[in-house]
């Protein structure tokens, strides 16, 4: 009953944590299934902008988080600019707030990220230990780099996977589920949320969010290697908050020492010397 009752309260903070990402689904569902009187990624775009002003607003996120989410958006957006004009993926429909094939709406899928990793962060008393903050963001940066250059570049992504794992082999995150204190390698977050993203890709593309060359004509399963590219970018994700934690002194976590058995100056005087004999 014990163990039942931990799961089911992660579930609870993990889907609270999700909650932006979670109404970001919501609107494309209504806007794929309701008639709009505006084009479906404009009203995406109104829609996703509304939520964040009202999750500042509310308190559910701090002006340094809505920083960090914007960061995502241009970040995100720029990799789609691209990413669309090489055929990687496509839009299906038109918008009168698309730049070169890409909505602007598109960029807030990459924000949701970097909600959810804010809101985890607070909800569950996030904290790391051995945290090599320059090395991942070394790794941080090829992987970005990475998603461009493989199309004229040999692919690193493995390599650079194998680095960041290399990276992050002693570093552990530290999390609170109701009394209890949890840890987990933080890579293996990094390929636990991968998972996740992809099932919520297959939902996005299934909703005419974008399209792959292969679901042009019919819909099909996103291929599984993309869960690989989403813990990539997870580490991207997780870099920048942790800069903005790092600045709230909210990053590292107090790893106690083991308390020795050497008696100290004052203990040992303290002890009545033994009888003659």
């Amino acid at each position: 009953m014990r163990l039942l009752t931990q799961l089911l309260r992660f579930a609870w903070i993990e889907a609270q944590s999700c909650l932006f990402a979670v109404a970001l689904f919501a609107g494309l569902l209504v806007a794929y299934v309701v008639p709009l009187p505006i084009a479906r990624y404009d009203a995406l775009l109104v829609w996703c902008v509304a939520l964040t002003l009202a999750f500042w607003a509310i308190g559910f996120e701090t002006w340094r988080e809505v920083l960090v989410i914007l960061a995502f958006h241009l970040i995100g957006l720029a990799l789609e600019l691209f990413k669309v004009h090489v055929g990687s993926w496509s839009y299906p429909e038109d918008a009168v707030t698309m730049v070169w094939g890409v909505p602007l709406f598109s960029g807030f899928m990459y924000a949701a990220v970097g909600s959810y990793v804010c809101q985890a962060w607070r909800r569950f008393d996030l904290r790391v230990s051995d945290f090599d903050a320059l090395a991942t963001s070394v790794v941080a940066v090829a992987v970005y780099a990475n998603f461009f250059t493989h199309h004229w570049l040999p692919d690193l992504r493995l390599p650079i996977a194998i680095l960041g794992v290399w990276v992050l082999r002693r570093t552990w995150v530290h999390f609170t589920v109701g009394d209890a204190r949890y840890r987990m390698p933080l890579a293996l977050s990094f390929a636990l949320i991968g998972v996740f993203l992809w099932i919520a890709e297959n939902l996005a593309t299934y909703l005419n969010a974008w399209k792959y060359p292969g679901q042009l004509e019919v819909w099909e399963i996103v291929h599984t290697s993309k869960i690989g590219s989403w813990a990539l970018l997870v580490t991207m994700s997780f870099v920048l908050v942790a800069a903005v934690k790092r600045w709230e002194g909210q990053l590292h976590t107090v790893v106690h020492q083991p308390a020795t058995t050497r008696p100290s100056v004052r203990s040992r005087a303290a002890v009545p010397p033994l009888p003659p004999g």
